[in-house]
């Protein structure tokens, strides 16, 4: 059973250089921790195209899977955090069980699903990642701005980032809502994201993709691009999220 986290952090400006050169030092620096099992330093965006355009200089992200909650736990002694927070204005942490997931990410599954998480009631966070191919790479960003639309139009997640491998091809998003209700009404009922789903096959746009979705377990910090002041659902946690 696995222990997933997401660590996004949101430096000034003038350390922008310094997170820069954490991304190539935490590549190394990741190796051997112990328990996990799984972790991608990652760009972020405002997910709006998901092409270079939306890039966040300032905000920076770390998914990883841990083999137990203890691991994750005993992380954040680590050098990788602790660096991070010597140069960072604003930390965001998310506690993460895995309820279904698909597909690979850099040739691996890296989460595995619980079963006894198929009822969860409480807040849930989404994960999407993919390659792009080069020759499809146009007609998956002109499909975008219509998704994007059509979410800001219905209910909204609590947070939306768009993360990324490489600031051209390799990217996905994440996402943050109060209930799966909420999420699967955005995802599977609503007519531009449902014809997105259509077209990923017809279109064949990724050379690999992957999804998978978390009941969200516990949550502490802020990030700029949260947006909302209230308690996070009814899920065990502590902290608050703000603007």
């Amino acid at each position: 059973m696995s222990h997933v986290t997401v660590h996004l952090w949101r430096v000034p400006t003038a350390a922008v250089p310094l997170a820069v050169a954490r991304m190539a030092a935490d590549r190394w620096l990741l190796r051997g921790t112990p328990g996990l099992t799984f972790s991608k330093l990652l760009g972020t965006g405002d997910g709006r195209t998901l092409s270079p355009r939306d890039a966040d200089p300032r905000t920076w992200g770390l998914v990883a899977a841990w083999q137990r909650a203890e691991d994750a736990v005993a992380f954040e002694a680590h050098r990788t955090p602790r660096g991070w927070r010597r140069i960072a204005e604003e930390e965001w942490r998310a506690d993460l069980a895995c309820q279904r997931t698909r597909g690979r990410w850099s040739g691996r599954e890296p989460f595995t699903a619980r079963e006894d998480l198929r009822g969860w009631d409480g807040p849930v966070v989404s994960l999407t990642r993919a390659r792009l191919r080069p020759r499809t790479a146009a007609t998956f960003w002109r499909a975008v701005p219509p998704v994007v639309a059509d979410l800001e139009a219905g209910p909204q997640p609590l947070l939306r980032v768009g993360i990324g491998e490489a600031p051209i091809g390799v990217q996905g998003t994440l996402t943050l809502w109060r209930a799966a209700a909420d999420l699967e009404a955005f995802a599977y009922r609503r007519g531009p994201h449902r014809r997105a789903i259509a077209d990923t096959t017809r279109l064949d746009w990724y050379g690999e993709e992957l999804f998978a979705r978390f009941a969200l377990l516990g949550v502490r910090g802020t990030v700029s691009q949260v947006s909302t002041t209230s308690p996070v659902g009814t899920a065990p946690g502590r902290g608050d999220l703000r603007a």
